[in-house]
């Protein structure tokens, strides 16, 4: 039986889609106003807010390849997508009752912990549910919906924050932390009764060489981690635009650009990668990240710091989207999981000294030199990648 079609796209990514914008809708409510937060409501100083703020995103890695194992294993995706959904959608709705850092810290690690169940046994689904050559189309699909929820969600906070301006600001934060959990709940109902399992459909092979094995995507692997080296949190770009004089809700409203940009391109990047060299998109990727970081050192006007958010979208659009189709497609049927998770658990654990680096370097000199620093780790990745891993 033919599987159903909804814009040339399998029913089970259009599905995972929409569960991603929801999911993603709930975590940009609160995703701008975490940095404020932290510093201005816990009282916490900016090296720490940096460390945490990285130690946050790169927790999650650590449970990706374990999981994308698991579920290769089993041949079954459904259960811990639904499972990472559940517990980060509830860790956001509890941010409302933090009192400190550490209580902070806990449920934002919970919520990462979600993700890193649900993130690999999901793209090995994706995989699974795309036609043969057009991985690149579904994960570019994915990821633009996704992040259309990452533009809802910054202006969904906006008009909650302007509806709660009479409350104190702790209070409204509050409010607008329980009310993040409410899309994250109809998004794990939608995978529980309506995503299908596809990995019963895939032979499990007993015999295959492993395409961890293979010297370029080990190569590939290595540059990734390098460039997690460069790739600050999000909070940074936030803390630049508060340092030059805008508000909480102006940063807001850039950090909606951002993501309008990262929306906008992902899907027409992830079809352009299925007929062209994903290696090479992968290395204009690094390009594109240097100058968006010489951007949001250099950024002293508000045209100046646009671009540099552009930039900043179109970077991460193309690193976020091509680098799981050429992992998917390099992996052997019986190994999507393990092998997509060892990509994000490479990404992930380098991550965290990015963060540490950049907000050491912003507290001893500035967040300019942070910035720098981030170019030049990019232009070196781009190098390698351009040199060293073959198509």
């Amino acid at each position: 039986m033919k599987e159903r079609k909804i814009f040339g796209i399998s029913w089970n990514v259009f599905l995972l889609g929409i569960v991603s914008f929801l999911n993603d809708m709930s975590s940009e409510m609160i995703a701008p106003i975490v940095p404020t937060y932290l510093t201005d409501v816990l009282g916490v100083g900016k090296a720490a807010s940096g460390s945490i703020m990285g130690l946050i995103e790169s927790l999650s890695s650590l449970f990706k390849v374990l999981f994308g194992y698991v579920s290769d294993i089993f041949r079954k995706r459904k259960i811990f997508v639904a499972l990472g959904y559940l517990l980060s959608t509830i860790s956001k709705g509890a941010l409302a009752f933090t009192r400190s850092w550490w209580d902070f810290l806990a449920l934002r690690v919970l919520d990462r912990v979600g993700k890193g169940i649900r993130t690999a046994p999901r793209d090995a689904l994706i995989a699974e549910s795309s036609e043969k050559g057009k991985s690149g189309k579904s994960f570019g699909f994915h990821r633009m919906v996704d992040t259309l929820g990452a533009v809802a969600g910054p202006l969904v906070a906006i008009g909650l924050l302007a509806l709660l301006k009479s409350y104190p600001i702790k209070t409204a934060y509050r409010y607008v932390f329980l009310l993040s959990a409410v899309p994250g709940i109809v998004g794990v109902l939608l995978v529980l009764f309506l995503v299908k399992d596809k990995g019963e459909e895939v032979k499990k092979k007993i015999k295959g060489i492993s395409a961890l094995k293979s010297r370029n995507l080990r190569m590939f692997l290595v540059i990734v981690a390098l460039a997690a080296l460069g790739r600050y949190s999000y909070a940074f770009t936030l803390w630049k635009a508060e340092e030059l004089g805008y508000s909480v809700l102006q940063g807001l409203g850039f950090y909606a650009v951002f993501n309008a940009i990262y929306a906008l391109i992902a899907y027409p990047i992830g079809y352009y990668s299925d007929r062209v060299s994903k290696k090479a998109i992968i290395t204009a990727g690094f390009g594109i990240a240097m100058i968006a970081s010489l951007l949001f050192a250099y950024s002293t006007s508000l045209p100046m710091l646009l671009l540099a958010f552009v930039f900043y979208g179109v970077y991460m659009a193309i690193e976020d989207t091509v680098p799981r189709a050429y992992m998917a497609d390099l992996a052997g049927e019986f190994e999507k999981g393990t092998v997509i998770g060892a990509y994000h658990t490479v990404f992930g654990v380098f991550v965290f000294p990015a963060s540490v680096i950049v907000g050491y370097l912003w507290q001893t000199y500035s967040l300019k030199v942070g910035f720098i620093y981030a170019a030049i780790i990019n232009l070196v990745a781009m190098l390698l990648m351009a040199l060293l891993v073959r198509d």
